[in-house]
């Protein structure tokens, strides 16, 4: 799996945050696409998979080696535990398929929650702030908008951010679907929040974490 800061090439990145400067060029709102690794890092689905990987690894050593004997099954056990742990640890996609798909839902909104609160996203003047996150480990996309917007834009307009994003990591064209989705973006928010004359560029064009 790429890592967050290599998710993009530089030129890549160079051209989101271009579109982003396109689409705040029409309106008073603040888009901020963010990609980061992972959302949480599931201890406990490391500790699961470990647990059950070792568990299986030390029966199956137990019963060719050790003639079924529990004295050595627990050694095997625990000498494969860390190993097990670390191996899922390196290998995300396998820990993954360990995790419930709701915890999975549940940690990505609240890792966008976070990041809407740590980079000032809820402080833009007219409450007109957009995060795109990008959560890797996971294979989501989460679009959270401030008050501001979310009083005049049905929050199910954000699906279609959701899936034009989606839809392009799944084809390999991630920077010319994000591309696209900061454009319509744009076009959401230049409908209800036209540019003011005085409006500045208050927050990063991208994140990458």
């Amino acid at each position: 799996m790429k890592t967050a800061s290599k998710f993009f090439t530089d030129e890549e990145k160079a051209r989101i945050e271009a579109a982003v400067r396109a689409a705040e060029m029409r309106t008073s709102g603040e888009i901020v696409p963010m990609v980061v690794n992972a959302s949480f890092d599931y201890p406990r689905a490391e500790l699961i998979g470990a647990g059950f990987f070792a568990m299986g690894g030390a029966a199956l050593l137990t019963w060719a080696f050790g003639h079924d004997s529990q004295w050595v099954f627990i050694p095997l056990f625990l000498l494969l535990f860390l190993p097990c742990k670390g191996l899922l640890a390196f290998f995300p996609a396998l820990k993954r398929r360990l995790i419930p798909e709701a915890e999975i839902i549940a940690e990505v909104e609240e890792r966008a929650l976070v990041a809407f609160v740590e980079n000032g996203v809820h402080h833009t003047r007219d409450a007109t702030g957009i995060l795109i996150l990008i959560s890797l480990m996971e294979h989501r996309v989460h679009v959270l908008a401030d008050r501001g917007i979310n009083a005049a834009v049905p929050p199910h307009t954000w699906d279609e951010i959701v899936h034009m994003v989606t839809a392009g990591i799944h084809s390999g064209q991630t920077a010319d679907a994000l591309c696209a989705a900061i454009a319509r973006c744009g076009d959401l928010l230049a409908e209800q929040f036209p540019r003011k004359k005085d409006d500045t560029d208050e927050l990063p064009n991208l994140i990458v974490e």
